[in-house]
């Protein structure tokens, strides 16, 4: 059988658009190399955990994908309805599976979906797992069988992981009676996987809250895409206001990312997050251990990992990359710049929801807002701002790209000296003065994305075009 040229694992698992080519018959070949995989890895018999999000046909996928492996006689965990990415993860611990596979596109606009594939800890599977799996495409013939003969072979047990999960979160966070100040809160779940979850998670905690984006519409009808971040986020600003709300929340289609609005219905960035998640783990829960953080994400780390006397270790972008240096160094906290955050103790994987927990009770125990946290932080490791651009190119201008940047050697940058440049996940240019400048190619989508931080917004403006002229596009 010869292998599907169109299916490319990235970053995260592959993606594709429905019906192009994420379809039924390349996710069954999708399956069929997982199936192979855990046969091979003698992972098979502890069997798969299954899931999907509210995407179209996200369940006909799951349950195409089940068939197939229950099709090579591996049990299947299959979730019941649609779970976020986190709960799935912490599932395939609880259930001491060899893995999972998420049906989900993550926070990419709804024409997408995709195939996820999780190790048995839970994590983002490394490189080395996902090259296996991607060279088993089309190696062997699709075995399947329906999902009631499934059944009465006892193969497939289908299942509910949010009470497990919940019990897994009280050992972080006391859900029945949290401390501190009551919140007005109000979730944006963006029509994704995590509607839901924040009530029902804080049922008995005597904070307000006000969901926007409920339920499933695979349309995601008046958001751009379903990831949390500024653009996207302009109902979740707006109903802040109407509020009076302490705190806005939105979760991407999975709910593996968040973003965080303060009480005035301004946007935090994914870095100011991670910088306020690592300070309250160490100030108001006293902890300490290493922090692992993406080359996209804050120098704010540095800083704290100076004040605390704590390392602080770099990784390529991807969850994948660090998840295993979390595992290694027993990290206290790891994140990367899209908003997603994993935690000593959990799953090594991100997970929105405990990173929003932990954030509520940071205010809650502490009484200050979230734009008085941001200053508190500010007060500590000094100001910090960033942004991103996201810019769609021609595939076939690709090399042209990395040639420009890659030749591309400014002795300053706004007027202040490069005093390093490297490309270790793209081409990035470190400042004297501490800013940076990053240029490098999406793994999940066809974008070329600029990044950049620096000790103003203005600043950071001018790097971002310096950087969008360096890459001629």
């Amino acid at each position: 059988m010869p292998k599907n040229k169109t299916i490319k694992f990235g970053t995260d698992g592959w993606r594709g658009i429905i019906a192009e080519d994420f379809t039924f018959e390349n996710v069954r070949l999708c399956a069929q190399a997982a199936a192979d995989y855990l046969k091979d890895s003698g992972a098979a018999d502890k069997g798969l955990v299954i899931g999907y999000d509210t995407r179209f046909a996200s369940e006909d996928f799951a349950r195409a994908t089940a068939e197939v492996i229950c099709g090579n006689g591996i049990k299947v965990y299959l979730c019941d309805k649609t779970t976020p990415t986190p709960v799935i993860s912490y599932g395939t611990v609880a259930k001491k599976a060899g893995g999972a596979v998420v049906i989900t596109a993550s926070h990419n606009p709804a024409q997408w979906n995709g195939f996820k594939f999780k190790s048995a800890d839970g994590a983002s599977a490394p490189t080395e797992v996902i090259t296996r799996i991607e060279k088993n495409i089309g190696k062997s013939s699709v075995k399947t069988i329906t999902i009631a003969e499934a059944e009465k072979q006892s193969l497939i047990k289908h299942i509910d992981l949010a009470p497990l999960y919940y019990n897994q979160l009280k050992k972080f966070i006391d859900l029945d009676k949290p401390a501190g100040k009551k919140l007005k809160i109000v979730i944006d779940s963006m029509y994704g996987a995590g509607s839901g979850y924040f009530k029902m998670l804080l049922k008995n905690s005597g904070h307000h809250i006000i969901e926007i984006n409920a339920g499933r519409n695979p349309a995601f009808p008046g958001i751009r895409q379903p990831e949390p971040i500024a653009v996207n986020l302009d109902r979740l600003s707006v109903k802040i206001k109407e509020e009076k709300a302490d705190i806005g929340i939105a979760t991407d289609g999975d709910a593996d990312r968040i973003g965080i609005m303060d009480e005035n219905g301004n946007f935090l960035t994914q870095l100011q997050v991670f910088a306020l998640l690592a300070l309250y783990l160490l100030e108001i829960r006293g902890q300490r251990g290493a922090i692992v953080k993406t080359i996209t994400t804050t120098n704010m780390l540095h800083r704290l990992g100076e004040i605390f006397d704590l390392p602080v270790f770099e990784t390529a972008v991807g969850f994948k990359y660090v998840a295993p240096v979390m595992l290694k160094e027993d990290a206290l906290i790891g994140g990367e710049e899209s908003g997603g955050y994993g935690f000593r103790g959990h799953v090594p994987e991100r997970d929105a929801l405990l990173a929003g927990l932990y954030f509520l009770d940071f205010m809650a125990k502490s009484g200050k807002t979230p734009s008085q946290l941001l200053d508190y932080l500010y007060s500590k490791v000094g100001q910090n701002h960033y942004d991103r651009i996201d810019i769609e190119f021609p595939e076939e201008q690709r090399q042209a790209i990395i040639k420009r940047v890659g030749n591309n050697s400014p002795q300053a940058l706004d007027g202040s000296k490069v005093v390093k440049k490297d490309g270790f996940d793209g081409f990035r240019f470190t400042l004297e003065d501490t800013s940076w400048l990053l240029i490098r190619f999406s793994g999940t989508e066809p974008l070329l994305r600029i990044y950049a931080e620096s000790n103003s917004p203005q600043r950071v403006e001018t790097l971002l075009q310096l950087g969008r002229e360096m890459a001629g596009v």
